[in-house]
């Protein structure tokens, strides 16, 4: 067993404090990771508070895992010691269905296992990256490009993914308009691949006070959502909307802005079920879609893209005692746009 220090909560309302967690002994094919950076995202906040049900305490959340290759069990090849290396949402699948057979893992019927909060085959309980040091099957394991930061590519293992698959899937490109609801920091991310796709993008965003930031990314366009004229002047415009905030919206009328066939992609995950009446979809045979990260294939693909167009996360860097600010601050959405634990202070 690898013994590495972590930060976890032990029940809904506890702040994170720092303990120890057991990793697994190194297997064949698995890969001992000495994590540098472990981005925050907002599923780690609705986890740790048990505001989705089914949390297990005590549990380490963190699925940005960025960090570098310090062992390899015998028979691993895809990398070796020193190598530059992420984990993203989960780190393991059944191999064997249509899904995974398909390269997209994260639709594997049998279910994936979660980088936390999940119960591996072996029946351990997974534990997070917010934390010194994770092992993980090779398979899993994806190569981060030098041209890419660690910490700012820490965020991309979700954030970056959750973009770049419906966006690839959908064909974002010259010739398509793409418009991304909320600058947070999915959307940020979104608006810097889609742009480097070739796309015509625009920000639907609450208010103009991130603007500048939209343009700077790529923003062809940017719009605010609480003028009721938004919705009046883009009627009919986008080939492809990605929903990346976790409220739940008038879909309706954000399905009334998508062209004929125009498909409208929800990211985010908001409590309430999304109502939407039919003829909105009938009219201009639009539709109404999800999708959910991407497979390790297309993940690594992601980050090749990045690296290639100098793309990642803006991010903040914060020390492992400023978690519970941290989260805080992401409810309020005071950060522009991505926290990142350096994981020197754990």
């Amino acid at each position: 067993m690898v013994t590495a220090a972590a930060y976890a909560v032990t029940s809904a309302g506890s702040a994170f404090e720092k303990t120890t967690i057991e990793r697994r002994d190194l297997g064949p094919l698995d890969i001992l990771i000495d994590i540098e950076f472990a981005g925050i995202c907002h599923s780690d906040i609705h986890t740790a508070r048990n505001e989705w049900g089914g949390t297990r305490y005590p549990v380490v959340p963190g699925h940005e895992i960025a960090g570098i290759v310090a062992a390899v069990g015998s028979d691993v090849t895809k990398h070796k010691v020193g190598d530059r290396v992420g984990v993203g949402c989960f780190v393991d699948s059944c191999g064997e269905c249509d899904a995974c057979r398909a390269d997209e893992e994260q639709y594997c019927f049998a279910g994936v296992t979660a980088t936390y909060n999940s119960r591996g085959r072996d029946g351990e309980r997974t534990q997070g990256g917010y934390s010194t040091h994770v092992v993980v099957t090779e398979r899993f394991v994806v190569s981060i490009p030098d041209g890419l930061e660690l910490d700012v590519a820490a965020p991309l293992l979700c954030a970056g993914i959750t973009l770049y698959s419906p966006l690839a899937h959908w064909g974002a490109g010259p010739g398509k308009k793409v418009a991304i609801i909320g600058m947070g920091g999915l959307g940020h991310v979104g608006v810097k691949i889609a742009h480097a796709m070739g796309a015509e993008v625009t920000v639907l965003s609450q208010s103009l006070s991130k603007q500048d930031d939209g343009r700077r990314f790529g923003a062809d366009g940017y719009y605010a959502t609480s003028d009721p004229a938004t919705f009046q002047d883009l009627k009919g415009k986008f080939d492809l909307i990605l929903n990346t905030v976790s409220v739940n919206l008038d879909v309706d009328a954000y399905v009334s802005l998508l062209a004929i066939n125009g498909t409208l992609v929800e990211l985010g995950l908001p409590e309430k079920p999304i109502e939407v009446r039919a003829f909105s979809l009938a009219a201009n045979r639009r539709s109404l879609a999800g999708s959910m990260v991407g497979g390790i294939a297309q993940t690594q693909e992601m980050l090749n893209f990045c690296a290639e167009h100098g793309i990642g996360a803006e991010i903040e860097v914060i020390g492992a005692d400023d978690i519970d600010s941290a989260y805080e601050r992401v409810i309020a959405s005071d950060v522009r746009y991505r926290f990142v634990i350096d994981t020197a202070t754990i």
